[in-house]
């Protein structure tokens, strides 16, 4: 998967903000298994509302899926987009 330079923008500008930076940490330390919302959310210490606002943010940029289960929602990290933002620096963005 090789990302277009927006997308790579969009991945950028979510992971600037540090509570997003750290979901992103949790679930992908938690792996294809995923985490539940609330999980996450008392996992980086956030307010249910303020972690949905940051989940909803990282699920835009590409960064997590999401799937409801029942009353929850699982949220997992997507590693073929963050695969692919790493080879964008590695290779696109610094030649190497």
């Amino acid at each position: 998967m090789k990302m277009q330079e927006a997308d790579v923008i969009a991945a950028f500008a979510a992971l600037s903000q540090e509570t997003r930076l750290r979901m992103l940490r949790v679930l992908v330390r938690a792996g294809d298994k995923g985490m539940a919302a609330g999980s996450v959310s008392e996992a980086v210490g956030a307010s249910s509302s303020n972690a949905s606002f940051h989940l909803a943010h990282l699920e835009r940029a590409g960064l997590v899926t999401s799937e409801r289960d029942s009353r929850s929602i699982i949220y997992r990290p997507n590693f073929p987009v963050i695969s692919a933002l790493g080879a964008f620096l590695m290779h696109d963005c610094c030649r190497g």
